[in-house]
């Protein structure tokens, strides 16, 4: 595990540890990582993960288990801060990897991209090597494989000796991965990034800079799959409202329990 900077113990968020950093912390932990080829194993946590957490052991134990959590999304700082335990800012995980590419463009790393369809992977190798040309891909596996191949795709990772990995798939697949094989992989900087990859390859459209900002990314992504993701979104953003007033009247509670 690479040392974290003085200071910057996590914080905990409905029993979930997240880290107070931005993303130049990030990447000089990354770099340090690379260089003394010490684990850097990266989480990041929206409120939809969070909410998944509560009732899914695996997916909650590899996030606890990664060396740094992030807060992905605007829901997550905005709980941090009306619960008084603010965090700087969000470092989601799609601008995390362009920055980490940037770094292996300018400094030679190598890379090992895996997950989403051949077509899709076959796109970002083309904008990696368009656009980051420095950096080196020495690896590339589309993310349909079942348990049974999940041994012999971590030996292939493991040989290609790649410095950062970058998991593109769904939780709890990309942590589970992560958590189970991480050791075995020998890799210092592992990031798991969800659908990015179907955004790099134009896929999928990102939504604008200020529905970012607004934390309304959930929103473009739900008008873009209505019919697939209304539901999703409508249930487990409910449940995160809740879980949010739920801690934040927990002192209320607590000093109502000790004057009886």
């Amino acid at each position: 595990m690479t040392p974290l900077p003085i200071g910057t113990s996590p914080i905990h968020l409905f029993d979930t540890p997240v880290h107070p950093l931005r993303m130049a912390d990030v990447l000089a932990l990354a770099d340090e990582a690379i260089v003394s080829r010490r684990r850097l194993m990266i989480a990041v946590v929206n409120a939809a993960k969070l909410v998944n957490m509560r009732g899914d052991a695996l997916l909650r134990d590899s996030v606890h288990t990664s060396d740094v959590t992030l807060a992905d999304g605007m829901a997550v700082v905005w709980a941090s801060k009306l619960l008084g335990r603010a965090l700087p800012d969000r470092v989601t995980g799609i601008d995390l990897m362009n920055e980490l590419l940037a770094r292996a463009d300018a400094r030679g790393y190598r890379v090992f991209l895996l997950g989403a369809t051949q077509e899709v992977l076959d796109e970002v190798c083309r904008h990696v090597a368009r656009e980051h040309p420095g950096a080196k891909i020495v690896g590339a596996h589309h993310g349909y494989f079942g348990p049974s191949d999940e041994a012999a795709l971590a030996d292939c990772i493991a040989a290609a000796k790649p410095d950062i990995l970058f998991v593109a798939m769904s939780p709890p697949k990309k942590e589970i991965f992560l958590g189970t094989w991480g050791p075995r992989l020998s890799v210092p900087v592992c990031h798991g990034v969800g659908g990015a990859f179907d955004v790099v390859a134009g896929r999928v459209r990102r939504a604008p800079g200020w529905m970012q900002r607004w934390g309304l990314e959930w929103f473009y992504r739900v008008m873009q799959e209505p019919g697939r993701l209304w539901r999703r979104y409508l249930v487990t953003n409910s449940i995160f409202l809740w879980m949010v007033l739920r801690e934040y009247l927990r002192p209320a509670r607590n000093a109502s329990r000790a004057k009886c």
